[in-house]
């Protein structure tokens, strides 16, 4: 067997007699192979925000206010306002004499600001990676450079990055068509940042123009597409070659899910889709398929993927393989106020 692929079953969700059923009940379900991503789910940035909630919902008692949801996952959001949480999508929503904190995806600067201009507790839950983003497209700024986010318009993530900065200091650019026809003040003294969940593949071809077009332009230090975005594209490529059916776990408004389908479709799947939770899962889709692959976003815990396989066991003579080509042990520390 190829390295990094291990051969399991599914441990302690399923039973080994459920899965040594008598061949009578064996030759009523029909055999299906998954192959499971791995990398999936949470990211060091989704656990550290989640954390910073928790932590401040022990810490300061509920209600906690969140500005946007802390990490675009259905089920995530609705444990965390069950706990207290509120969400909110301005900070205008949030009394001044309680905690707020902000997203995973990062705020413009207007609103931290605007939190010490009240006076507020606030607790910065944005992933490190993006706050890295934030400190270079200020650098460039610095340096005279016009900035050229790659990006979708819109996303809180592309929102935050574009509010570090004067309007006339950036020039987001969404699809190759945008980078053969930006126009910056100088061409000679650009600098290019992406948001950190896009499509690997994407980036690079919108980069490449950007670069054709713009030979001394400034890139980042490393690459702004996170390692937990580009691992789990990378897991996905593997295990989507001759698979009838990719499921993604995730929110629809998760753009590193989005991604996911997007490159599992590139690499080989006959279908792929983003569902929610096995809820969601259209049966139908399933007559047919044989080899299945599945994985999760970087906000989706990892109880879907568990509850997703349980379903499938309970209709199919199931066989699990792990894809691994890596391990990530990547952590961030929590902020200071709900660590002393």
């Amino acid at each position: 067997m190829a390295q990094g692929v291990h051969e399991v079953y599914l441990g302690p969700m399923v039973d080994a007699h459920t899965l040594d059923a008598p061949a009578t009940a064996a030759a009523v379900r029909p055999p299906l192979h998954i192959l499971l991503a791995s990398p999936r789910g949470f990211c060091a940035g989704v656990d550290r925000a989640i954390q910073i909630v928790e932590r401040a919902l022990e810490k300061f008692g509920p209600p906690v206010y969140v500005r946007h949801e802390i990490v675009h996952n259905r089920h995530v959001v609705e444990r965390l306002r069950n706990m207290g949480a509120v969400f909110v999508e301005e900070l205008d929503q949030a009394p001044d004499d309680r905690p707020v904190i902000f997203s995973a995806h990062g705020v413009p600067k207007t609103v931290p600001a605007e939190a010490r201009r009240r006076e507020m507790i606030y607790l910065d839950a944005t992933c490190p990676l993006v706050s890295k983003v934030h400190v270079e497209a200020e650098r460039h700024h610095g340096a005279g450079r016009h900035i050229l986010p790659i990006g979708h318009a819109g996303h809180p993530e592309v929102v935050g990055t574009l509010g570090q900065l004067p309007p006339e200091a950036v020039t987001l650019i969404e699809t190759v068509g945008d980078a053969e026809l930006v126009a910056p003040p100088d061409p000679d003294h650009v600098a290019v940042a992406t948001q950190t969940t896009l499509s690997v593949d994407d980036t690079a071809e919108i980069a490449a123009v950007l670069k054709r077009r713009f030979p001394r332009m400034a890139a980042p230090h490393k690459e702004d597409i996170c390692y937990a975005t580009t691992n789990r594209q990378d897991a996905v490529k593997q295990i989507a070659q001759n698979r009838d059916l990719v499921l993604v776990l995730g929110s629809q408004n998760s753009s590193n899910s989005l991604r996911l389908v997007e490159v599992a479709l590139r690499s080989g799947a006959r279908d792929a889709v983003l569902i929610d939770d096995v809820g969601r899962l259209d049966w139908g889709r399933m007559e047919g398929v044989s080899r299945l692959g599945i994985t999760a976003g970087a906000s989706a815990p990892e109880v879907l993927v568990e509850s997703l396989l349980d379903a499938l066991a309970e209709r199919f003579q199931v066989t699990v393989e792990e894809v691994a080509p890596v391990r990530e042990t990547v952590t961030f520390k929590l902020p200071r106020l709900l660590t002393a």
